[in-house]
This record gives structure tokens, C-alpha cells and sequence, in this order.
């Protein structure tokens, strides 16, 4: 396998999609030279297959705004992989959504799937309908809308959503609301991120954010070092970033910076618990505004319009918002004040120019599909606290996504240990998620 063949054959086949090319080649270059050594994965031409979707689902979403006017958006599902269990991804509602990004995801989904130690395979959906502005009648009027063409592609042993950027229990209740009506069957297992009370599991709201701070204290703790006492910067102000501002603090770390999409909110003293529960209020009211924080807070917070998280002085910095959101000159700006290590939360969160600038520049650095892989994980969970109709406490969920993210950086350390000793986490991650869906995929033959 040469990376730069099948590179060349993928631009030329989807030109423009830029995200999913992306995506594509940096998994392809770290798997490379393992690939090769495998002729049996040459001849079943296993990245060939790998690389594309089993199928796509593409479909009109119509539905009715509160002035009475029809409006019209376009809903995806990307069924990617399901070598080694059904298909497993969240739905994301975002005005950026383009069929690229979800296969960027729906890829990416399937080695983090891997790396979980659960049977899943790698899925993503969504649809470009924006919530920004919009009332909850309207938000439930989409969802069921949505669901209305996408129940008949999913279920309990088929593919499984979750929620995303945009999709949070709200929307999970009412997309599920609408799967019950129609397939007249009471199966909390086809989606996760349910409800307490009908289903969901404990913790699974925090899970992805919790998984990045374990998986943040195992690089540090790998590494000599104690996330106690670092000031922390995390981009966002949503599910992710709320869930890693609870466990940062509670590991003894000082967040000091949120950012949205209007500017950051420097907080030097740290955030507060009661400033951490504001976030939920400030993600629910859909307006996107990360100023919201300052107004509510204006003498422990300073709101700076227009620029990014980064621009405070940190120790660790933490993506949680946005696929590309922390650039080169962005990481060259958190060099320049301090920060020493970067654990990409989001998913594919660092451009390239960023990931090999942190690389070559001594800063400790880790890939999404690793350190996110939490947020699934317990998703899983909560499918197996379906399947076996109970509910596990806080405290045996917590345990067991504490033992899945160990795994993850084991798997990590394993691949990714170089000659010289240091840890290449994306090189880690990467093989150790690939041999795991190519074996399987070997083993089932060519389908």
C-alpha cells in the first residue's frame, strides 16, 4: 500500500471533500509501514474497503417553524463500518453539516469505536438544520421530523445513534419519542444518551469530558508529571466542555479559559462550580454566546470578543468545540504562553500544521479518537444496561469508563512507543484501531 496512491484516487473521486480526506490520510500514513508487513491485508485490499462507507442514507427533513412557514433541510446517516459490532455514531445538527464532515466522523468513529474494547462498529448522521435561535416547539418539531425518514434505517442491533454537537437529552427524547410512536416498541436501546428515567445511563452526559481527563491524567502520569495544580484551557462551552470542566476541577486543576464562537472568557481564578452549572443554562437557551458567562459572572470573568481560548496562559489545552478548530498559529500562540501539552477533545479538533508543530516542538500531544472515546464508551454501557434491562450505579459506570480509557492509552503506549522512547499517540491510536477492524474484516471475508 502506498499512502500517496490511494490518496490520489480519493481526491479525484470526492474532490472537496476536504474534512474526510483529511481524516483519511493522517490514519493512512500512521498505519502505513504496519499495513505493508501484512500481505494478506494487500490482497483482501482491506484499506481500499475501509476507507469507503458501507452506505450512506440521504433524505429531505420538512417541518414547520412557529410563524407557520414550511422550511426544508437535509438529514444524513453514514453506516461506515460494522466489522466488529452495529453500527455506532451520534447525530450532529449544525448549518456546516455536509456529507465530507459526516464521513469524516463516521471514519474516525469506527477506529475510537475499536479502541473502546466494545463491540461497535463506526456510524455518523445529522443534518444541516441550524438550532441556533430556535424555540424548544421548533427544536421538537425538527427532531420528530427527522426521525420520520430515519427509523427504519436504525436499531438496537443495527445502528445505534447518540447525540453530538447540537443533540443533547433534548433531542434525544424527542427523536426517541417519535422512533417509539412509529415502530410501536418500547426499545430504549436504539439510541443512547437517553434519559435517567426511561433508560439512560448515569454519567453518560459527563462521559465525554470525564474519558478526556482520564485519558489526560494517564498521558501526564505516563510522563512524570500531575494534572493537580495546571491552569487548563478548553474551548467551548457545551456537553464536552462542560463535562471536562467538572473533572478538571475535580482533579485539582484550575480551568481558566472558555471560548465560543463570539470570543473567550478568561476566568483567572478558576472556574466554579456554580459557573460550570451556568453552562448547561448557556447551552439551552441556543443562543451560542460564551459572553453569557461574563454577563452572569462580570467579577470573576473578562470577555474578550473575537479571540480564541488559546490566547490565555495555560498549562494544558484542551479542543472541545469544533473538527479544525486549533490551527497552527494557534498552537504557536499556546507555546507562546506556556502550555506544554494538548489533548484534543474534539474530534480531528488540530489542523495538521498544529499536530506536527506540537510534535517537533516538545508539547505533549494526543488525538481525539483516544482521548474522546469516553463519550461512546459509555454509550456502550448504556447499551449493555439496555440489553440486560438494570441500571448500574455512578459508581460502577465511572469504574468501568476509568478501565476503558486505561486500556485506550495502554493500546496507545503500545503501538506508538518510538525507538527513543517517547509516545507518538496518533501513530498508537491509529494502529491500534486499525488492526483491531482490519482483522475482523480479513476474518469475515470479502463482503
Amino acid at each position: 500500500m502506498k499512502t500517496t496512491d490511494i490518496m490520489a484516487r480519493l481526491r479525484a473521486k470526492y474532490p472537496g471533500e476536504n474534512e474526510y480526506l483529511q481524516a483519511v490520510q493522517e490514519v493512512l500514513e500512521s498505519v502505513e509501514d504496519v499495513y505493508n508487513q501484512h500481505p494478506e491485508f494487500e490482497q483482501a485490499k482491506i484499506v481500499e474497503r475501509m476507507v469507503e462507507p458501507d452506505r450512506i442514507f440521504t433524505f429531505r427533513v420538512t417541518w414547520v417553524d412557529d410563524k407557520g412557514e414550511v422550511q426544508t433541510n437535509t438529514g444524513y446517516r453514514v453506516q461506515f463500518n460494522s466489522a466488529i459490532g452495529p453500527y455506532k455514531g451520534g447525530l450532529r445538527f449544525h448549518k456546516a453539516v455536509t456529507p465530507s464532515m459526516l464521513k469524516f466522523l463516521g471514519f474516525e468513529q469506527t477506529f475510537k469505536n475499536a479502541l473502546t474494547t466494545l463491540p461497535m462498529g463506526g456510524a455518523k448522521g445529522g443534518s444541516d438544520f441550524d438550532p441556533v435561535g430556535k424555540s424548544n416547539d421548533e427544536i421538537m418539531r425538527f427532531c420528530q421530523a427527522f426521525m420520520l425518514e430515519l427509523w427504519q434505517c436504525i436499531g438496537p442491533d443495527q445502528d445505534i445513534p447518540a447525540g453530538d454537537v447540537g443533540v443533547g437529552g433534548r433531542e434525544i427524547g424527542y427523536l426517541y419519542g417519535m422512533y417509539k410512536k412509529l415502530a410501536r416498541e418500547y426499545n430504549t436501546g436504539v439510541l443512547t444518551g437517553k434519559g435517567s428515567t426511561w433508560g439512560g445511563s448515569i454519567l453518560r452526559p459527563e462521559a465525554t469530558g470525564f474519558g478526556a481527563l482520564y485519558f489526560t491524567q494517564n498521558l501526564l502520569h505516563k510522563a512524570g508529571k500531575d494534572i493537580k495544580g495546571c491552569k487548563v484551557a478548553i474551548s467551548g462551552f457545551g456537553n464536552v466542555a462542560w463535562g471536562a470542566c467538572i473533572k478538571a476541577t475535580e482533579l485539582g486543576a484550575k480551568v481558566v479559559a472558555i471560548s465560543g464562537p463570539d470570543g473567550v472568557c478568561e476566568i483567572p481564578d478558576g472556574i466554579t462550580r456554580e459557573m460550570i452549572d451556568y453552562m448547561l443554562v448557556m447551552r439551552a437557551s441556543n443562543r451560542n454566546r460564551v459572553q453569557d458567562m461574563s454577563d452572569k459572572f462580570p467579577a470573576a470573568c473578562k470577555f474578550t470578543a473575537g479571540k480564541k481560548a488559546w490566547s490565555v496562559k495555560c498549562d494544558i489545552a484542551l479542543p472541545c468545540a469544533f473538527q479544525n478548530e486549533l490551527s497552527e498559529d494557534d498552537a504557536k500562540e499556546l507555546k507562546a504562553n506556556g502550555c506544554w501539552c494538548c489533548c484534543e477533545v474534539s474530534n480531528m479538533g488540530c489542523q495538521p500544521g498544529a499536530i506536527h508543530f506540537f510534535q517537533h516542538n516538545g508539547i505533549f500531544f494526543a488525538p481525539g479518537k483516544a482521548v474522546n472515546a469516553g463519550g461512546v464508551a459509555t454509550s456502550g454501557l448504556e447499551m449493555t444496561q439496555n440489553a440486560s434491562h438494570i441500571s448500574w450505579s455512578g459508581a460502577e459506570v465511572d469504574a468501568k469508563l476509568h478501565f476503558i480509557m486505561d486500556s485506550i492509552h495502554e493500546q496507545c503506549v503500545k503501538y506508538g512507543t518510538q525507538p527513543d522512547g517517547t509516545i507518538d499517540y496518533v501513530k498508537g491510536a491509529n494502529i491500534a484501531g486499525f488492526m483491531k477492524v482490519a482483522t475482523a474484516m480479513l476474518e469475515q471475508g470479502t463482503i
